[in-house]
Formats: structure tokens, C-alpha cells, sequence
């Protein structure tokens, strides 16, 4: 394992206790800090910080301004200009009520830009492949075709962000029927991925991230919107960076764990590059909602040997993305530590949020545990913690290929024999082998809820393996994760409603209205204007848009969402007809 050389002392042994109680970003020793970084201190009141002093080998002195974090103790310094391209730091400060002193010293990265994105143009629509809503023709989302869909399947609906393919990219809930709940459309020329329920404030949220994609990585943020498809906040990376695609996590205390990329020029000769090379970080941050500011920032670079990657180098002017991190999950017993996963060296990474020391790994050239049987992995994805402290893999097998399928597997810990043994695995009929993305959720029925990543598959196991739900986005389609929650949507906005001729001299309604899950039927009222409206046609919903005869030539029409006691939800704007 590669540590770290940079200085830290702090004055005094009498700060023992205060010293356990700081985290300082950028931590000790980081080889490739953001010339635009701020100094963080987490864990301490802002009014225990003092006098700090930050200084450029270059640059020189930095003054600056202390802004305390909303979520938890603890306070930013943010330099008042940046620092240099590859000049080093020294940064303290005084902490606690007594003033002992904190010393550190950093790299700043030769940093190159981000590439340019631009995300590819949906294929043109054929038949079985895309949505279409007479009542809100903006929203094209791709068809989910179900293939199982038993009476086994835990409550819940289907979250799922379709790119790739056909119809638009965006955030996607659908029913187990494949029918439409609501869709977001990413900005024009974005994609979206990973749509989850997280809780935000105490309350239940939709979280997802949208951007542009370049090789494989994100540039972007993560969108948190409530109950009514509002948004109630946008979590971005700090530091000068975009947050990635790979992963977000809201704390129950108001931060968000976040990754992100950077391009910088580094020495590869250790394993065999160019002394001038270029490479590809992998970051983590903790960002306070809030206030943005990055409270903990941690860098592969550094941590893990350049020689634990599996990933071919190629030429020393393409980065290198020797680790690609893509998951981070929290450890169950309330440590404030938490895992990561790394495809390209095939391990993942428990890392200590105090230090940002590696305490210890699984999977990858040097495993600190026995791999037992089966537990290997090779290109996984999202590697989680379950409440029982097994842990959960998407064990992807490809690109290039090492397995003969993907799998979705259940790994224990046994402290006491430092091993790791297998205790469950998933398999799809007929065999996937999907190169990129995937995930497994596991939920509280006992089910198993895996989504296939690059091959556009999602399906629900039961306990003893049996398949309770599958479907698929129509290929080259595709979902980073897939995921099932419980999910009660109002939407602030009012309902939908369109009328169209049709035979007979009638009109037909259509009406919709995108998000809402508690409406169980619709009525159509009509007459010469706004204020005189009588019912004239009525229908329970039949999904996402309902169809209703109505008489032609009344005037005006409205449509009401109704509940299953009656009750008007929502009122669509008049619609002339």
C-alpha cells in the first residue's frame, strides 16, 4: 500500500483528545490537491479554530475567510486567490480551547482540463421502443418490456435513469406492469443516472445525477427533489471539481458523500509509463448540503499502489483511469467509516473518514483477508454494506472479460479467521455479461433486486433464487442502477389534459398527470366557460394517461384527479374543445 509523506504534527501531547476529534482536508501528504481546494476542518466548533495560516511554496501566504458547516462542527477556510500548479502547501492552525497547534503540508495537481462531453442524440424512434402521451407529448421515454411479473414481488416500484438508446434520457419510475409513474427528462444535451430514494431533512427524497459522460465518468451534479417534484436542493462537488455519476449518499445529519475526477500529470515509470504521463484520480468528497462546502476529501492517488490496477495504460498523452471508484457505502455500525469500491484493481476499500488511512481491503492483489471460494470479483460495481454487515456486490466480470457471466453476489467477514467467505449469488437466464454498471439492492422482503447494468435487464430474486420480477429497457438502452422503492408522489404541479376529435362527431380526452400516485380515477367536466362546468364523462386510470369519451362542442373541458374516496387531487388548466 502507498502512504503517504507529508508532514502533520500537532503541538502538544496534551491535544490527544482534540486531535482524535479533527479531520483535516486536504489530507496529509495528498500527492494532486485542487488549485482551488479549500482547507477544511471537520469535527471541531468554528469557534476552536483559530489563527489559521496557509502558505504556497510559490504562491505565498494566503489570506482567507472561516465559514462554519450546517450539518455538522466543523469550518472551511477559503483562500482568498488559488494556489499554483504543482507547488507545495502548508497549512495550520490553532484548535481547541487551549490553542494547540495543527501543521500539515499538500501537493497542488497539475491539473488538466476536464474533455469534452457531448452526449449522443436518442436513435430515432421505431415501433416497441419508445412512450408517447397525447396529454404531454415532451416526455418520450423508452418502453420497459416485462417478461416476469409474479405475485412475489416486494411493494414498490420500479426506479430506473434509461441513456443510451431510444427515447429520452432522464429519471424514470414505472409500475411492475412497465407502466409509466413519472419522468424527468435530463437537460437537453444530459444524461441522468442512479434515481434513488434517499432522506433528506427527515424527509423521503428523489436523488439522482445528471450531466455529460466522457469515458466513462461524469461530469455533473446530483439533483434531490421532494414528494412534489420540487427541488429542494442541488449537490455539487467542491474543490473546482464535477461530481461524478457513481455514487451520492445523504447523511441522516445534512452532508452527501460524492465522487469526482481529475486529470493530472503524473510519474508513471513505477509501472512502466512515461516519467510525463497523464492520470485519472479517482476523488471522494463529503459535501455539506447546505452550504456546499467540502468537509472531507480523499484521493485515491497516493492511498493505493499504482501497481494494484488491472487496467491497460495506454499512450502517455490518454489518461489513465488506473482505479475508477464507483460506489461508497456507510459503515452499519455508525463508525462514520465507509467502503469503497474500485473496478480497475477489482477490490474494494474500508477507509477510515478520521484519516483517510486504508484499514483494510477485499478483492485486488493484496486482499487482507483469505478470499474464500468464489469471492473474487473482477470490474465490480457497487459494493455495499447491509444492515446484517454482509456485504453486497455487483461482480460485473467485464470489459475485458474475466468471468463467463455477471453475477450479483453476498460476501461475510469472519474477523476472527480474517476470511471472506461467499453466501449468496445471482445469476440471470439466459447468462449476461455486462461490462459497465449494475447493481444489487437488497429489500426488506427478503428480495433480491439486481439491475444489469450496460445489458438494459433488471430483475427481482426471491429468497431461495427464484425469479419474481424481469425486464428490460429495448437495447442498445440502458440504466447505470436499477432500484425498487415505496414511493408517495403529489406533484406541485396541476394535471395534465389534451382533447382530440374523434369518430362519431365525439371527442376524446387524455388525461395525465406526471408523478401523481394516489390518483384512482378521472372526471372530465365541460361547458361554455370556466365558471359553468358540469361533469360530462368520467373513467378509472388505466396508467399513466387515461382516455375518456366525451360529447364535442361543450366548450371548455377540465379534468380532476381523483382519489379512491372521491376526493378532487388536482384540476387540470381549461382546455378548449
Amino acid at each position: 500500500m502507498a502512504r503517504f509523506a507529508g508532514l502533520v504534527t500537532i503541538a502538544c501531547l496534551g491535544l490527544v483528545a482534540r486531535a482524535d476529534a479533527l479531520t483535516i482536508s486536504p489530507l496529509p501528504g495528498t500527492p494532486d490537491a485542487s488549485p482551488a481546494t479549500q482547507i477544511s476542518f471537520l469535527g471541531v466548533a468554528p469557534s476552536d479554530i483559530r489563527d489559521v495560516s496557509v502558505t504556497g511554496s510559490w504562491s505565498g501566504l494566503h489570506s482567507g475567510s472561516l465559514r462554519a458547516y450546517a450539518s455538522e462542527p466543523g469550518a472551511s477556510f477559503l483562500p482568498a486567490r488559488p494556489f499554483i500548479a504543482g507547488e507545495s502547501v502548508r497549512a495550520s492552525a490553532l484548535i481547541g480551547p487551549h490553542g494547540r497547534r495543527v501543521t500539515w503540508t499538500f501537493q497542488i495537481a497539475r491539473q488538466l482540463p476536464n474533455p469534452a462531453t457531448a452526449s449522443a442524440a436518442a436513435l430515432p424512434a421505431k415501433a416497441g421502443t419508445v412512450q408517447s402521451f397525447v396529454s404531454q407529448p415532451q416526455l418520450q421515454p423508452p418502453l420497459v418490456d416485462v417478461a416476469v411479473n409474479s405475485a412475489g414481488v416486494a411493494p414498490g416500484d420500479v426506479f430506473l435513469t434509461p441513456t443510451g438508446g431510444y427515447g429520452q434520457s432522464g429519471a424514470m419510475i414505472v409500475e411492475d406492469s412497465g407502466r409509466l409513474v413519472w419522468f424527468q427528462p435530463a437537460p437537453a444535451g444530459m444524461v441522468a443516472t442512479n434515481l434513488q430514494v434517499q432522506h433528506y431533512e427527515g424527509k423521503p427524497v428523489l436523488v439522482w445525477w445528471q450531466g455529460h459522460i466522457a469515458d466513462g465518468v461524469g461530469f455533473g451534479s446530483d439533483q434531490v427533489y421532494d414528494s412534489s417534484y420540487r427541488r429542494v436542493a442541488e449537490i455539487r462537488a467542491g474543490n473546482g471539481y464535477l461530481a461524478d455519476l457513481h455514487a451520492v449518499r445523504i447523511t441522516p445529519h445534512g452532508s452527501a458523500f460524492v465522487t469526482a475526477y481529475s486529470i493530472v500529470r503524473a510519474d508513471l515509470s513505477s509501472v512502466g509509463g512515461a516519467r510525463e504521463a497523464l492520470l485519472q484520480d479517482s476523488i471522494l468528497q463529503e459535501i455539506d448540503v447546505r452550504t456546499g462546502l467540502v468537509m472531507f476529501e480523499w484521493h485515491a492517488y497516493g492511498h493505493v499502489a499504482l501497481s494494484d490496477s488491472y487496467w491497460p495504460r495506454g499512450p502517455s498523452t490518454q489518461p489513465w483511469d488506473w482505479f475508477h471508484m464507483n460506489s461508497i457505502s456507510l459503515d452499519p455500525w455508525g463508525d462514520g467509516n465507509f467502503i469503497i469500491s474500485s473496478r480497475n484493481t477489482w477490490a474494494a476499500y474500508e477507509i477510515s473518514h478520521h484519516t483517510g488511512a486504508i484499514l483494510w481491503r477485499i478483492g485486488g492483489r493484496h486482499p487482507s483477508f483469505h478470499m474464500g471460494p468464489g469471492t473474487g470479483t473482477a470490474w465490480q460495481h457497487d459494493v455495499k454494506w447491509q444492515p446484517d454487515h454482509t456485504l453486497t456486490i455487483f461482480d460485473n466480470g467485464a470489459t475485458p472479460k474475466a468471468h463467463s457471466q455477471s453475477r450479483a453476489i453476498r460476501e461475510a467477514i469472519n474477523w476472527r479467521t480474517r476470511s471472506v467467505s461467499l453466501v449468496g449469488s445471482d445469476y440471470h437466464t439466459p447468462a449476461i455479461l455486462s461490462g459497465s454498471q449494475g447493481d444489487e439492492q437488497l429489500l426488506p422482503n427478503g428480495d433480491s433486486f439486481v439491475g444489469w447494468g450496460e445489458e438494459s435487464y433488471m430483475t427481482e430474486f426471491g429468497p431461495g433464487g427464484n425469479v419474481v420480477f424481469d425486464a428490460h429497457l429495448p437495447a442498445p438502452d440502458q440504466s447505470y442502477r436499477a432500484f425498487r422503492f415505496q414511493w408517495e408522489g403529489s406533484p406541485a404541479t396541476a394535471p395534465a389534459l389534451a382533447v382530440k376529435p374523434a369518430p362519431g362527431g365525439t371527442l376524446t380526452a387524455y388525461a395525465s398527470w406526471n408523478g401523481a400516485t394516489g390518483v384512482s380515477s378521472w372526471e372530465i367536466l365541460a361547458g361554455p366557460g370556466p365558471g359553468a362546468l358540469e361533469p360530462v364523462g368520467g373513467s378509472a386510470s388505466t396508467g399513466f394517461e387515461t382516455a375518456v369519451a366525451v360529447a364535442a362542442g361543450r366548450g371548455t373541458y377540465v379534468a380532476e384527479a381523483l382519489d379512491s374516496a372521491g376526493r378532487v387531487l388536482g384540476e387540470s388548466a381549461p382546455v378548449s374543445g
